[in-house]
């Protein structure tokens, strides 16, 4: 979980073929059809801020929880977008152990942030902190990186690539065994004097077959209102490389 430190500075850069904007209006979608259409939300594993401040135009009362400090003062300036910097409650907290001040309508969780719990442990503790700061009924919708995905699209690879602001090499190993991918990040920063600072990260992830997900979320209050190949309406394929969860908390109210 320690991750994203040297690299926090130039993720909004390298991770821009992400599409912050389709995503948002999948999530946005999605909430609304449970008629979650403002109100309280929490964006746990928020990163610098993207999926949050799109939220939070979309009419929602946004809290973001990330345990990188340096993703979050770029969340807090507004990232590439200075003008929503404001109105987002931003917490430091890991989201194995978060705390929020009350319960929120929904939960959302983007971009395989809860693909770093690396156990079953992890999982159902964030699941159960989910679940205790949801209203009755509360929706939570997250995504995960699938077994497909870390064997046969990462697997044993090396990703590099090169820009006037910053490089990076990305040396990926996955353990089927364990379920573990690891990859080590090595970063070469531009700062203002025009020479290069060298990072190096290391970051764990652990895929998880959907059934445990779900058994899982059972175990933590919620059930299972849908799963979808991630950010489409379509069923989970045998080549799926991310799955979207919708889940509902299911007990509080009885």
């Amino acid at each position: 979980m320690e991750a994203y430190s040297g690299f926090a500075g130039v993720y909004d850069l390298f991770m821009d073929n992400v599409p912050y904007e389709e995503w948002s209006r999948y999530v946005v979608d999605l909430l609304r059809e449970y008629d979650i259409r403002d109100g309280l939300v929490l964006d746990l594993g928020c990163g610098t801020g993207k999926l949050t401040r799109r939220l939070a135009r979309a009419g929602f009362d946004m809290i973001g929880v990330d345990n990188s400090e340096e993703m979050l003062s770029i969340a807090r300036s507004g990232g590439d977008d200075p003008g929503d910097a404001g109105g987002i409650l931003y917490l430091l907290q890991d989201m194995r152990e978060f705390e929020l001040f009350g319960t929120v309508r929904a939960v959302v969780s983007v971009c395989d942030s809860i693909n770093y719990l690396l156990g079953e442990d992890e999982l159902l503790r964030v699941f159960s902190l989910v679940n205790n700061y949801l209203d009755p009924g509360g929706i939570f919708i997250f995504d995960l990186n699938t077994i497909y995905k870390y064997r046969e699209l990462l697997g044993e690879t090396t990703i590099c690539e090169n820009r006037e602001e910053g490089s990076f090499i990305w040396e990926n190993a996955f353990d089927e065994a364990d379920g573990i991918n690891e990859y080590d990040l090595t970063l070469y920063i531009r700062e203002e004097n025009g020479y290069y600072r060298r990072y190096e990260e290391t970051h764990f992830q652990r895929a998880y077959p959907p059934d445990t997900v779900g058994r899982l979320l059972a175990e933590a209050g919620m059930e299972v209102v849908a799963v979808f190949d991630a950010f489409t309406r379509e069923p989970v394929k045998e080549k799926s490389e991310r799955i979207s969860f919708v889940a509902r908390e299911c007990r509080k109210g009885r």
